[in-house]
């Protein structure tokens, strides 16, 4: 029987409805790349379809072989372990399909070339009388458990930084871990720059993304002297889904290797010793497919707002500086 292969989008997914419809769109972004297969797509949690759903779907139109894309920026838990748990338990139950995962979009020139075009729209649209020099960029990244993610953001914000010749730059994240997006700004206030530009390096709109954006007005309204704008995120920019398509690549060429050299789950590294060799589960069942109206399938109501503050129980490790005064609690509804 000759071979089918198709092509499954690993969703993080969200209560906000805007978010899950932009990932929708570049999965079908993707199925205009990849005319000869099928694609489909589906979430750990918070939205339908999940991952098994679309996987069904694949096998459903014939496919034999499927490869498997993260839709995710950097490697942290989510990338690591909970859509590979997935993958595994779906793959034991289908033993005649062959389901291979590839690599996260990583910092890739792509990603930094689409970061740098954001960045540079929301400059273009404030105008040309602050130079660069007298800029200030804030790169806020999502935050993770996983400081070997968190470091991923750092390094974007120095690339962003040397590419576009701006006077400073200033990491910040939307939660747990640290600074977040309030004290971050106002550390950058007091650095004497005339304009600061808050870019949320994420791939798509969601609760975290409009915290971000409220807090960046509160934060601005204390400071009138300074000029403080905000740029778009990532979404579609045609070189994220070049980044998309290439990692798909990978795996036919038998290049996706993820990079463990740092990984927390593998690594002794410094602060998160405990966490070496632990278990590789999804923490996601109890919201998985739950939409953003807030109630799941079994009849259960899941209020609490998840976007990764960490305040229920998923048997995540203790984060090791969850008192630090700049963070790592998730910024909080405006």
């Amino acid at each position: 029987m000759s071979e089918k292969i198709g092509l499954m989008i690993c969703g993080h997914g969200s209560r906000d409805e805007r978010a899950v419809t932009e990932f929708a769109v570049l999965s079908e972004r993707l199925r205009a790349r990849f005319t000869e297969w099928p694609v489909e797509y589906g979430y750990l949690e918070f939205a339908k379809p999940i991952i098994r759903d679309g996987l069904d779907k694949l096998i459903e139109q014939g496919c034999t072989r499927i490869l498997a894309v993260p839709g995710m920026l950097f490697a942290a838990g989510h990338a690591k372990n909970d859509i590979p748990s997935v993958l595994n338990t779906y793959a034991a139950a289908h033993p005649e399909v062959q389901i291979e995962y590839g690599r996260e979009l990583a910092i890739d020139p792509k990603m930094i070339r689409a970061a740098g075009a954001r960045v540079t729209e929301a400059l273009d649209a404030a105008g040309d009388d602050v130079a660069r020099h007298d800029t200030l960029l804030m790169v806020v990244g999502r935050g993770a458990s996983d400081p070997d993610a968190n470091s991923n953001v750092a390094k974007i914000t120095r690339m962003l930084w040397e590419g576009l010749g701006l006077g400073w730059a200033e990491t910040a994240y939307s939660g747990v871990t640290f600074p977040l997006v309030e004290p971050g700004l106002e550390h950058a206030a007091r650095l004497g720059y005339k304009r600061i530009v808050v870019f949320p390096y994420f791939l798509f709109t969601g609760i975290l993304v409009q915290r971000i954006y409220d807090y960046t007005d509160q934060v601005a309204a204390r400071h009138p002297e300074l000029e403080i704008i905000k740029a778009p995120y990532l979404n579609d920019h045609p070189l994220v889904i070049d980044t998309f398509v290439e990692r798909t690549q990978e795996i036919l060429q038998g290049k996706s290797l993820m990079n463990c050299q740092m990984c927390k789950y593998r690594e002794q590294v410094l602060g998160f010793e405990a966490e070496v060799g632990l278990a590789q589960e999804s923490h996601h069942h109890h919201v998985e497919g739950v939409g953003s109206g807030g109630a799941s399938d079994d009849g259960h109501s899941h209020t609490r707002d998840h976007s990764h503050d960490h305040d229920h129980d998923h048997h995540h490790p203790v984060y090791p500086h969850a008192d630090h005064p700049l963070g790592p609690k998730s910024m909080e509804k405006s």
